[in-house]
């Protein structure tokens, strides 16, 4: 389970998109809290505070809101075109004890034993849904997989190493991995020695590209 992390956020009077762009430049984020049968509230946090956490991998924080502290589970990451920076975080407000839902990594221990020869690893499955309560949400599910050897795999309800109180979700016989013969490249006929070489096609007709920079001229 993470250290939940305690994040300072002022409350926001300005919206819209010219508002949020300004707040960006300003190094700030603007974000949302809502749920919990309370009013959903327009909120605004520092990039540098912010960044870490969700590098980090967090699931759930302390938001400090103008001095007020409540547990939100951090529910939706918006990233600019190329994920270099958060563009806006929605969050929802949770009680310690309550069970969510959330998507959690998997992380692979060890070496399989199978690529030592000529086996390679297929792994279809990336992340686990999970329900738990809030503040148990696991950082990552561990898979040690040190022991596979060629034609063996690995399916969700293999997994050994889940935390108490986790419940996944994903089905049962869903395929997390396995370990297979990889398969030589085979080579390419080679050509009849005897038969003529093909002529290239003849292209009489301008390409497009032809035709605009004619129109353009």
């Amino acid at each position: 389970m993470a250290t939940i992390e305690k994040l300072p956020a002022k409350t926001r009077e300005e919206s819209g998109t010219t508002a949020c762009r300004r707040l960006r430049r300003n190094g700030e984020v603007p974000a949302n809290v809502y749920g919990h049968q309370k009013d959903p509230v327009a909120i605004k946090v520092a990039a540098d505070d912010l960044r870490p956490i969700i590098q980090g991998g967090a699931h759930v924080v302390d938001l400090e809101i103008d001095g007020g502290l409540e547990k939100a589970l951090i529910r939706e990451v918006q990233w600019d075109t190329y994920s270099k920076y958060v563009r806006h975080v929605d969050f929802i407000r949770v009680d310690p004890n309550e069970r969510v839902t959330a998507t959690v990594p998997l992380q692979l221990v060890g070496t399989p034993v199978g690529l030592q020869g000529d086996g390679i690893l297929e792994q279809p499955l990336h992340v686990l849904q999970v329900e738990c309560p809030a503040i148990q949400i696991p950082d990552v599910v561990r898979i040690r997989v040190s022991a596979l050897d060629v034609g063996d795999a690995l399916h969700v309800n293999e997994l050994t190493d889940i935390p108490e109180g986790v419940t996944v979700l994903d089905p049962p016989e869903s395929l997390v991995l396995q370990i297979v013969k990889s398969v030589a490249e085979e080579e390419a006929p080679a050509e009849d020695e005897g038969a003529a070489p093909s002529e290239p096609e003849l292209i009489t007709r301008e390409s497009k590209d032809d035709e605009d920079d004619a129109a353009e001229g």
